[in-house]
């Protein structure tokens, strides 16, 4: 008979109680914000069974790593970490190191982990953090590794969470996704879409806020997806709307969009509410209706501009970010320019650009290049240098005005606050210690490629 949640604590707390210290447990996680909220959740499980976290792993008993497994540099990374563990584990026999998240379902890293790391005893899967208490009892039992593979469902409403921030709280609305790109892993490892319910996640949120909370970032693989599977009509704009009536002092982010499901909806919802930000990171990820075929991304160039046009005719200060890919295997030249007649129409505020790396186990890791790697990489310096000008000279259009920010953190050598503000843009002004997690309002007085200067505004 299988034991029950309460018996398993209970277990591991009888264990915890024979050591000559403190049990303490790291957790690091590595990738998307999403992993980062899944982090949160690690530590707050290690918390409730016992343990004090701890930021230094030679402190800890239990160590655990919480992995993206999007690009193969990062994996790569973690699997050097993992490595530099052994040591630490040499002097602490009672240690137990664990991976976990997209990279512990990838059956090729689990094959490493038992040839290579066999002092790593504990693999759980994205979305089998609530498995994590009864993996580490069988550790601790004896089991030579405890592997649990689980990303179907979703994860207990009910899991404790330590936040990394007192005033920035991430919540994810939906997991997994349906799409399927060429390029991307990430429904392999993440499994198929699942919305969590709208009254549980309204329910969290008005807990943030009422606690102080000044920003709620929404998660999903792709949030424009949201209520797919659910029992009641609901939409991600229709979400928003529901959060944003809640009273209070704060912003709504969220991320990330896709392009074919981003609605004029979704503008209406944005540019007529309270608290959400005037922003969309919108990834287009290539300029080129052949290439996105390629990447099955299911929409052409033209309907991404609809979307554009649309939230700029209504509001041209409305800003965009995005993802791109260089150098996906069959871009041209005439692609990649096509891709620069994007960001000349668009003017990103920001964008996260990447250099395509193969991901074993999709269509696009198949497909032969047709560029060099001297072709790529000039096509990569040549885009990151014309959207620097592009940041600036469109940045200007906030000169003299005034903006809401919130205060993220301080340089102590400068006096420089630094934050975000409601159009989604960073701004730096000077200000104290004390102003760290509130929103303030700040005159725009300077313009920089990356962020904004101002003043702000005392009352």
């Amino acid at each position: 008979m299988a034991e029950s949640a309460a018996q398993i604590r209970e277990g591991i707390r009888a264990v915890l109680e024979t050591f000559p210290h403190t049990p303490r447990a790291h957790v690091q996680s590595f990738g998307c914000q999403l992993n980062f909220c899944d982090g949160e959740k690690y530590k707050g499980i290690l918390q409730d069974l016992g343990y004090e976290l701890t930021d230094i792993p030679e402190e800890a008993d239990v160590i655990l790593f919480n992995a993206c497994a999007v690009r193969a540099h990062a994996e790569s990374r973690v699997i050097g970490r993992l490595g530099a563990l052994k040591a630490i584990r040499e002097k602490n026999p009672r240690l137990i190191v664990g991976l976990c998240g997209c990279m512990a379902e990838e059956e090729e890293v689990r094959a490493l982990l038992r040839k290579s790391y066999p002092f790593v005893k504990l693999v759980l899967g994205a979305g089998a953090m609530e498995r994590l208490p009864g993996s580490l009892l069988s550790v601790y039992r004896g089991e030579k590794r405890a592997e649990t593979l689980a990303f179907a469902g979703l994860p207990d409403e009910a899991l404790p969470t330590v936040r990394d921030s007192g005033f920035q709280a991430s919540v994810p609305v939906m997991y997994g996704c349906n799409n399927f790109c060429t390029y991307c892993i990430v429904p392999y490892v993440r499994g198929r879409e699942r919305s969590r319910k709208p009254e549980a996640i309204e329910q969290e949120v008005r807990q943030l806020i009422a606690q102080g909370y000044k920003e709620i970032l929404l998660l999903g693989q792709n949030v424009n997806s949201y209520g797919r599977g659910l029992d009641e009509e609901i939409n991600f704009p229709a979400l928003l709307r529901r959060l944003d009536a809640i009273e209070g002092d704060y912003f709504i982010r969220f991320m990330s969009s896709h392009p074919k499901d981003a609605t004029p909806e979704l503008i209406d919802v944005m540019l007529e509410s309270k608290h959400i930000e005037y922003h969309l990171h919108l990834p287009v990820q290539c300029g080129s209706d052949r290439v996105l075929q390629e990447m099955n991304r299911r929409y052409t160039v033209e309907k991404y501009l609809e979307t554009v046009d649309y939230a700029r005719a209504k509001d041209p200060d409305f800003g965009f970010s995005s993802d791109l890919i260089v150098g996906f295997p069959t871009e041209t030249d005439a692609d990649f320019e096509g891709t620069m007649q994007v960001i000349e129409r668009v003017k990103y505020d920001n964008l996260y650009t990447f250099i395509y790396s193969p991901r074993s186990g999709t269509k696009a890791a198949e497909m032969p290049f047709v560029s060099t790697q001297e072709q790529i990489a000039a096509r990569m310096s040549r885009l990151l240098a014309r959207q620097r000008e592009i940041s600036e000279e469109f940045n200007k259009r906030f000169l003299g005005k005034q903006v809401r920010f919130l205060a993220e953190k301080r340089d102590p050598e400068t006096g420089l606050l630094l934050g975000k503000t409601r159009h989604g843009l960073v701004l730096e002004a000077p200000g104290t210690q004390e102003d760290i997690g509130r929103l303030l309002d700040v005159t725009v007085t300077g313009v920089k490629n990356w962020a904004l200067s101002g003043e702000i505004l005392r009352g």
